[in-house]
């Protein structure tokens, strides 16, 4: 088995999985604000959301898990992978109880990636809003309503951390333009 970097806090990850045998985990649009949902409800009590983008058979998140002290506030240090069993198992049963299905959704264990430098950090947000396009779900990313692109630069409430994400790239239109730079050039790899 791949071995996976362990949960901690106070650290950033990018977090991905998709659908068991290929298949699709998003079906209509409510399964993919379902799962926003539950984000919320299971993840945000534990982490902070930078980016997203569900597509409709896997999932790109960055997010840092919060500190030890605010975590124990909620549950033991040592449970900090339980939330995300919660998620995923929350989804698994809407799913298979709305579309008469049985099984396993998700492939095995979510995949995690820590992301040690704030050049990676900038560059996984990129990859992960120009995902749709790189997959050929789109043809561009900026219209995609199921990433976190458009939360971000919008005024409208939410729970991503909006500002901290801008200030990665020091402002919206230095945001804007690294995105448009990497699409432009159809390099959706190298973002290391």
């Amino acid at each position: 088995m791949e071995k996976q970097d362990i949960l901690e806090p106070d650290c950033f990850y990018h977090i991905f999985n998709r659908g068991n045998n290929k298949e699709n985990l998003f079906i209509e649009d409510e399964n993919y604000l379902y799962f926003l949902k539950l984000i919320k409800n299971h993840l945000t009590p534990i982490v902070d959301l930078y980016s997203y983008c569900l597509m409709k058979n896997h999932f790109h998140l960055v997010l840092k898990i919060k500190t030890k002290e605010e975590i124990e506030k909620k549950i033991p240090i040592e449970k900090i992978h339980q939330p995300f069993s919660n998620l995923f198992n929350a989804y698994t049963k809407a799913i298979n109880k709305k579309y008469n299905r049985e099984g396993s959704l998700f492939k095995v264990r979510f995949k995690r990636e820590r992301i040690n430098t704030e050049n990676y950090l900038r560059n996984v947000i990129i990859y992960i809003h120009l995902n749709p396009v790189k997959h050929n779900f789109q043809d561009n990313y900026f219209d995609y309503k199921y990433s976190s692109f458009l939360s971000i630069l919008s005024k409208k409430p939410t729970l991503l951390l909006r500002n901290e994400v801008i200030d990665l790239f020091e402002n919206k239109d230095n945001f804007l333009y690294q995105h448009n730079e990497i699409f432009r050039k159809g390099n959706y790899e190298d973002f290391d």
